[in-house]
């Protein structure tokens, strides 16, 4: 499937987080909440607008949004700037036809385009490795909390610009509230 991938604008905001809702609604493993953190992200310092993307399909409008912003991995008083992926969301009825893969894609094209080094995901772990997601702990890189280690990933999206990096990954305070 082929959908058209574009910045999202403030104008989308409301669509954007009911297709959030309605992405995680069946998830086993989800709080049911991901739309309010997208709300929070939105409104924090971590917000980078250029890497909230929203798939759309000519037919039924939205269907698909993803969302990169803002984290440090930091290691005693080294902190060095990455991204968090979290989270991509495809409305149910367009899940498993490529839309989440389009939207990852074209996320990390733009965030390489803009500067940045490397993106951190806490995901599944066979689906994230497809993108070059590798587990963090190659790194040395750690999460703040108790997380499988497999399910806990980078990738460098300029090669080797992990090499040097390692520590704890600090999410912004949008992620805990």
């Amino acid at each position: 499937m082929n959908s058209m991938i574009r910045q999202e604008l403030p104008k989308d905001y409301s669509t954007t987080e009911e297709v959030v809702k309605q992405a995680f609604l069946n998830e086993k493993y989800s709080d049911r909440k991901e739309h309010q953190l997208v709300n929070r992200i939105r409104k924090s310092k971590a917000f980078i607008p250029e890497l909230s993307l929203i798939a759309t399909d000519q037919d039924k409008g939205m269907i698909g949004h993803i969302l990169l912003s803002k984290i440090s991995i930091v290691d005693d008083e080294k902190s060095v700037e990455s991204l968090a992926l979290a989270p991509v969301s495809v409305v149910p009825q367009y899940q498993k036809k490529g839309v989440g893969s389009q939207l990852i894609h074209e996320a990390l094209k733009k965030a390489k385009a803009l500067g940045y080094h490397s993106v951190i995901v806490l995901g599944h772990k066979d689906y994230y490795p497809k993108f070059g997601f590798k587990q963090a702990q190659l790194w040395n890189i750690k999460a703040p909390f108790e997380v499988p280690d497999e399910a806990f990933m980078a990738l460098e999206l300029t090669e080797d610009s992990l090499e040097t990096v390692q520590g704890v990954v600090h999410y912004p305070k949008a992620f805990s509230e």
